[in-house]
């Protein structure tokens, strides 16, 4: 009944919020480097922190430097969301909230100051990969859900993390594809809602890899992974400015040039990252050699895929330019 509870208040948050956004114009109009041709509310993704709050209010505030982190990212993210920041004070920020995830995980000492900068530079990287590939209707929430099943399902066994919060957040993630994983969509996550929903993943992650003392579940986002830094290779081989939009992940490729409904696609890399989590999961064979496996049948994937497709998006900057 608490769960029908929340649910229910989350549902009218969100409504709330379109309210609101609808009000002060809170919105994201289409240009050449959009996957949509409507204007949308944008930071319908504000749910996810909506989320993490209701479980603080609902069960007591178990993780409370972690929340203060996703709180502090996801303002500044909303901010983002309405007037552009500036990408070095966005970027202090997230490295202040991982360092306040950091000191909730119990891993900062003063000997692995090194392996603590590392892991913050690739945690910090982990969390823009995954609000890079928030593009299409759909794609974010459907991601995020099969990030969560598995670890839903771990969580029974393992007990790494507080099994309401991984509901809370479910729970809020389905609110939120109520909404976006349509035709025409109601909203978009915005940066406050893939950026928050990234912080989330990686905090859940993290517990399960440190209880473990196994870094391979990290498959549990190799589809996205994958996608993200084969595309920032290829526009440094491109010379592209990194910090420039584009559309040139696999998965927009699918959606703009060869017109594949945007559900279709967000449906297929939900299924991709569900089968693959559930191999590690089930397949009794060594995790860190399936991990491998996994990368280069992904990665030689995307790059077949490129090579027979890309073209597509080539005449298509052309077609713009002329």
């Amino acid at each position: 009944m608490i769960y029908i509870v929340i649910a229910a208040i989350l549902m009218a948050a969100e409504l709330l919020y379109f309210k609101i956004a609808d009000r002060f114009n809170i919105i994201d109009r289409p240009n050449m480097r959009s996957s949509h041709t409507s204007i949308t509310l944008r930071g319908g993704g504000v749910v996810f922190l909506f989320g993490a709050w209701g479980y603080a209010a609902f069960f007591g505030v178990t993780y409370p430097w972690f929340l203060t982190g996703l709180t502090l990212v996801g303002i500044v993210s909303f901010v983002d969301d309405v007037h552009s920041l500036p990408d070095s004070v966005r970027l202090v920020v997230q490295f202040a909230a991982m360092f306040l995830m950091f000191y909730q995980f119990g891993i900062l000492n003063w000997n692995d100051w090194w392996i603590v900068c590392i892991a913050l530079i690739v945690c910090v990287g982990i969390t823009n990969a995954y609000n890079f590939m928030d593009g299409i209707n759909g794609i974010t929430g459907a991601y995020s859900l099969a990030v969560m099943l598995p670890l839903l399902y771990l969580n029974e066994s393992v007990g790494f993390i507080e099994m309401p919060f991984l509901v809370v957040i479910t729970l809020s993630i389905l609110v939120f594809l109520f909404f976006n994983f349509r035709k025409k969509a109601k909203c978009f996550a915005g940066d406050v809602g893939s950026i928050s929903m990234a912080f989330i993943v990686v905090f859940a992650l993290g517990l399960l890899m440190l209880q473990t003392r196994d870094f391979s579940y990290i498959v549990f986002l190799a589809v996205y992974g994958v996608d993200a830094v084969l595309t920032i290779v290829h526009r440094i081989m491109l010379h592209e400015n990194l910090g420039e939009a584009h559309r040139k992940h696999a998965y927009q490729l699918m959606a703009n040039e060869l017109k594949v409904s945007h559900l279709k696609v967000s449906a297929g890399y939900m299924l991709v990252q569900l089968a693959v989590s559930a191999g590690l999961i089930f397949i009794p064979i060594n995790h860190y050699l399936y991990l491998g496996l996994v990368i280069v049948l992904l990665s030689a994937a995307y790059v077949a895929f490129m090579r027979k497709k890309y073209h597509l998006h080539e005449e298509y900057l052309k077609s713009k330019a002329s």
